[in-house]
């Protein structure tokens, strides 16, 4: 593995460290504005909302500009967000900002991991990527709710700092040739492609099990 490959790895720790700490934030913040009871299950509903709907599109999104501009505008979107909920924004709408980021954020940081790296060493780099991911989670959600505990806004502050280090480790990412661009832009076509591609992964013996 050599340093662009930890580029993108450092890249998407820190942003998936991010996500998950502004969690934990965001919960705390409703509790001290007295916020219904029923707004905290919300807010991871609000962030996944954005994969569903947007998930037609986001992969194009990343196959038509190179994927370190896209995890970086992507980090940036997540920023966004991040500073609105810290700005007053109603928390169930800054982390939907968020989840707008994340979103496109996630075909970008793996789809990269196949123009940048050889065959032989995706499922190793992938290994790498997942593992970073899932302690990311449980990181976050430790220094999240450490953080929250003692005051959420300050706690919005060390995420976004996190957001803008993240999207520092994007900036070095090596900016690779576009592979894989749509034809056409035309948003029913990208409905139908994802649909071509959806049905072709639960037709396909692995795709099912990837799926």
């Amino acid at each position: 593995m050599n340093l662009g490959f930890y580029n993108i790895l450092l890249a998407q720790f820190l942003s998936a460290l991010a996500d998950n700490a502004l969690l934990f934030a965001a919960i705390a913040l409703l509790h001290e504005m007295n916020a219904p009871n029923w707004h905290t299950p919300l807010l991871l509903q609000f962030f996944v909302i954005s994969y569903i709907v947007l998930a037609p599109f986001v992969g194009s999104f990343a196959d038509a500009y190179p994927k370190g501009r896209v995890m970086f505008v992507s980090n940036a979107i997540k920023g966004v967000g991040s500073v609105a909920m810290l700005l007053g924004m109603q928390p169930l709408y800054a982390y939907g900002i968020v989840g707008i980021g994340a979103a496109a954020y996630s075909p970008a940081k793996y789809g990269i991991l196949t123009e940048y790296l050889p065959p032989n060493m995706l499922v190793k780099a992938n290994g790498w990527m997942e593992g970073s991911t899932v302690a990311a989670i449980i990181l976050g959600a430790i220094l999240g709710g450490k953080l929250a505990a003692d005051d959420p806004y300050h706690a919005m502050i060390v995420i976004t700092a996190l957001y803008i280090a993240a999207a520092g480790f994007n900036v070095y990412i090596p900016k690779l040739p576009i592979d894989h661009k749509l034809p056409k832009k035309n948003p029913f076509y990208m409905l139908s492609d994802f649909w071509h591609s959806f049905k072709a992964l639960w037709q396909d013996t692995q795709g099912q099990v990837s799926v």
